[in-house]
C-alpha cells in the first residue's frame, strides 16, 4: 500500500519535471482508477455472511462467522483504507498546487475518499457482526436456563460468562489495532446492538419466577458491568463516555423490565407504565405471561391496562378548592379496601418499584440481597466485581 503510493507520487514528480498540463491531469486520473480498484479490491476481502435461500431459512442470512484471525485482518483493512483515504487527499492537494491553474479544478479525490470511508464503514460493522454472532450461542444459553423452577439466587449464570469470555478475547485486540476514532465508532455500533438485543432476549425467556428474575437481574448487572469495561479492555478510554451512557442507559431497560416481572400483580400496570413508559399492550401482554399469569387473570389485567394506556398515570381524585362539584373519578383510583393495592400515582409506582431494588416488597428479594451481602465477603469470584464501588 506505501509502495502503491510511491510509485504514484515518483511518477506525478517525475510527469512534472516534463509538463503541468492536460497530460499531468490524464496520469492523475489513471491512479484515482487505480485507487478506486484497490478499494474494491480491500472491499472484496471482508468477510461475508450467509445469503441465499438456504442462508434465509436457516435464520443465517446477514450472519457473519469470524475467527480471531479473521478480527485481525478487519483491522489492518481499516487501517490500510485509513491511510488510502488520507493520502489521497493530500495527493490530490499537492497536484492542485502544481498543476496549470484552469485545471486545477479537474483534479479532485473526492470519490475515491468515499470509496475507502465506504469500506471502512462496512469493516466496522462487519466486526460487530461477527461478534454479535459469537454471542449467538450465549444468548440461546440464557433461554435455555429454567427460570422458572430455580431454587435461589447464586452466582452469576454461565452465559455470562461466556459473553466475557468472548469480549476478553477480543477486544484487547481490537482495542491495539484501531486507532482511537475508529475503535470508538466500533463501540458505539457495539451498544446499539448488544443492549437493545439483551433486552429483547428477555422476552424469549419461558415463565420466569421470582427466584428467576432476581437471579437474571443479577445477571443483568453483571452483563453491564462487562460491557463497561470494554473501553479499559481496549486500553481506550478518553473518547468512552457516549458509549458508556448508552450502554447505562439501554441495560437500565433490561433492569427494569425486570423490576416489573418482580413486582406484585396488582402493581405490575402500573410499575411498568413508570419504568417502561414507551412500552407496549403487546410486550406487557408478553410479561404477564412470563409471570406465569394464567389467561383469564391476563386478561384482566390488559383491560384495565389498555383503558389507561401505556406511558400514563391515573387521574388523581381533584382538589376540594375547586368551586364546581367533580365528577366523581373513575373508581379504580379511589384508594379503598377493595383496592389497597393499587398504586395512584407515579411517585407511589417509583417508590414501590425501587423498593424491589432494596428488598422492600417481597421476603424472596431480601434473601436475594441477602446472599450479595455475603458475596461482598469473598475474596475472588466474578460476582464479587459488581459490588465493588
Amino acid at each position: 500500500m506505501r509502495y502503491l503510493f510511491f510509485i504514484i507520487k515518483r511518477s506525478l514528480k517525475r510527469c512534472t519535471a516534463l509538463t503541468k498540463s492536460q497530460t499531468l491531469l490524464n496520469l492523475f486520473k489513471v491512479f484515482q482508477r487505480i485507487l478506486k480498484a484497490y478499494a474494491t479490491k480491500l472491499f472484496a476481502r471482508l468477510p461475508r455472511g450467509g445469503t441465499g435461500i438456504v442462508a434465509a431459512a436457516t435464520g443465517m442470512d446477514g450472519q457473519i462467522r469470524i475467527s480471531e484471525r479473521d478480527e485481525r485482518v478487519i483491522c489492518y483493512i481499516v487501517n490500510s483504507a485509513e491511510y488510502c483515504h488520507k493520502t489521497s487527499g493530500d495527493l490530490a492537494e499537492s497536484v492542485s498546487k502544481i498543476i496549470d491553474s484552469q485545471l486545477a479544478d479537474g483534479v479532485d479525490m473526492s470519490e475515491v475518499q468515499d470509496e475507502f470511508s465506504a469500506v471502512i464503514t462496512k469493516a466496522l460493522v462487519t466486526l460487530v457482526l461477527g461478534l454479535e454472532t459469537k454471542f449467538d450461542n450465549e444468548m440461546a444459553g440464557m433461554t435455555r436456563v429454567p427460570w422458572g423452577s430455580l431454587e435461589s439466587v447464586g452466582d452469576q449464570s454461565e452465559y455470562v460468562n461466556g459473553i466475557n469470555m468472548i469480549l476478553t478475547s477480543s477486544i484487547p485486540v481490537l482495542g491495539s489495532l484501531l486507532s482511537p476514532i475508529y475503535f470508538q465508532f466500533f463501540l458505539d455500533k457495539l451498544a446499539s446492538s448488544l443492549g437493545p438485543r439483551f433486552y429483547a432476549n428477555i422476552f424469549k425467556c419461558k415463565h420466569i419466577s421470582e427466584t428467576g428474575a432476581q437471579q437474571m437481574l443479577l445477571d443483568t448487572q453483571a452483563v453491564k458491568t462487562i460491557l463497561l469495561d470494554i473501553p479499559s479492555l481496549g486500553r481506550q478510554t478518553s473518547n468512552a463516555a457516549s458509549y458508556t451512557k448508552f450502554v447505562s442507559r439501554e441495560m437500565s431497560k433490561a433492569e427494569a423490565l425486570l423490576k416489573v416481572i418482580l413486582s406484585p400483580v396488582d402493581s405490575v400496570a402500573d410499575t411498568y407504565r413508570a419504568l417502561l413508559p414507551e412500552g407496549t399492550p403487546m410486550e406487557f401482554q408478553r410479561i404477564l405471561e412470563l409471570k406465569g399469569l394464567k389467561k383469564a387473570d391476563q386478561q384482566t389485567i390488559l383491560d384495565d391496562f389498555n383503558k389507561h394506556g401505556p406511558g400514563t398515570t391515573q387521574p388523581t381524585i381533584a382538589p376540594s378548592v375547586v368551586p364546581a362539584a367533580p365528577p366523581a373519578p373513575p373508581s379504580s383510583v379511589i384508594p379503598n379496601s377493595a383496592s389497597a393495592g393499587f398504586i395512584t400515582s407515579r411517585e407511589d409506582v417509583l417508590t414501590r418499584a425501587a423498593a424491589l431494588g432494596r428488598g422492600a416488597a417481597t421476603t424472596g428479594f431480601k434473601r436475594f440481597l441477602a446472599l450479595t451481602e455475603a458475596a461482598k465477603d469473598r475474596k475472588d469470584g466474578p460476582f464479587r466485581k459488581l459490588f465493588n464501588t
